[in-house]
């Protein structure tokens, strides 16, 4: 898909294990930590679990944290 394909509004998803489904087709999701807009074809962080995307790795880290699911760096 690419950014055309659905317009310039957000593209609603379900995260799957390693995988996505598009539920709506849109041009981007936002990202739940940094609130970027992240272009659906570049989308490559996500959590299954809170159905969240996530621009990078950081940003999935710090969901994590924010979660309990891990300890705050020291």
């Amino acid at each position: 898909m690419n950014r055309f394909d659905g317009g310039m509004r957000e593209a609603k998803i379900r995260y799957q294990d390693g995988d996505y489904q598009i539920l709506l087709a849109g041009s981007h999701v936002i990202c739940a930590v940094t609130g970027r807009q992240i272009p659906v074809d570049e989308l490559r962080y996500w959590s299954v679990a809170r159905q969240e995307a996530y621009s990078d790795a950081a940003a999935s880290l710090e969901a994590e944290r924010r979660a309990g699911g891990l300890p705050d760096q020291a």
